[in-house]
């Protein structure tokens, strides 16, 4: 690890003006994919602030449209939080999954979203979902959020304030993990909204989570495994590496996608 300089500040306008003071600088959540990057000197930075005593970060909050979770929120709080229970539990059980206990009790929700790592769970349900990410340079689309590996539309000095999900109909995630790091070899979250229907892929692509549109417009049409029968993932954009290739990556998209139909059609209220 290169060295740094550790900071923090008490609330959200101190840290932007003490990250305004600085000439380079990166934030710090839970510090689960940051400091292992560090530490392999895979990424470096002269400062780092520390955002724990951010307290207005933290959080969740949840009406008849929207559960907002605040960027500092830990993956165990949502887990374990009955609001996101009763009305995304597609999401509540995603963030379960997410690493070992540890992990858990110290990665963010922010953290996972600013980071943008190519299989991290959170993104793919911020794209099925239409998540709006909240950040202190105004409200992104989360369509418009996530541009490709660790980069997101964050500009410089910009930090993540939360994120709103609208609810669902029903929803499932399907992910396909490894079995050491809990990352997703392959991760599928399935939102139905009405008759519309949004699939978010993560760990399979070069370029990280990402929108599987011809799913979407099939399983639009009807909502059924049926529908998603002879339906072939372009195996060319996946990433292959010593856990399986692009072919067998392509290959689990398609069965976690199936998967995670079925259990969406399982967890949908009866009419």
């Amino acid at each position: 690890m290169y060295p740094f300089d550790y900071h923090r500040a008490g609330n959200v306008a101190d840290t932007l003006t003490l990250r305004a003071s600085l000439a380079d600088a990166r934030f710090l959540a839970g510090g689960m994919s940051l400091l292992p990057m560090m530490k392999l000197r895979f990424a470096s930075t002269p400062n780092i602030i520390d955002l724990r005593d951010c307290e207005e970060l933290r959080g969740i909050e949840a009406s008849y449209e929207v559960v907002r979770i605040g960027a500092m929120t830990r993956h165990v709080d949502v887990a374990a939080s009955a609001d996101v229970q009763a009305a995304i539990p597609a999401l509540a059980k995603l963030a379960a999954g997410i690493g070992d206990p540890m992990v858990r009790a110290r990665g963010t929700m922010g953290g996972s979203i600013a980071n943008f790592d190519p299989a991290a769970c959170y993104p793919a349900a911020c794209l099925a979902l239409g998540a709006t990410i909240q950040t202190t340079g105004g409200d992104i689309e989360a369509d418009e959020f996530f541009i490709g590996v660790f980069e997101t539309a964050l500009k410089d000095g910009e930090l993540v304030t939360g994120a709103e999900f609208p609810i669902p109909d029903a929803a499932a995630y399907a992910k396909f993990r490894h079995p050491a790091s809990r990352f997703a070899l392959v991760g599928v979250f399935v939102a139905r909204f009405g008759e519309l229907v949004r699939v978010a892929v993560t760990g399979a692509s070069r370029s990280g989570a990402f929108r599987w549109a011809a799913a979407e417009d099939a399983l639009t049409e009807s909502f059924s495994i049926r529908s998603l029968e002879g339906l072939k993932m372009d195996h060319s954009e996946m990433n292959g590496d010593i856990h399986g290739d692009n072919e067998y990556r392509a290959h689990l998209v398609e069965v976690m996608t199936r998967r995670a139909v079925l259990e969406t059609l399982e967890s949908a209220p009866a009419a």
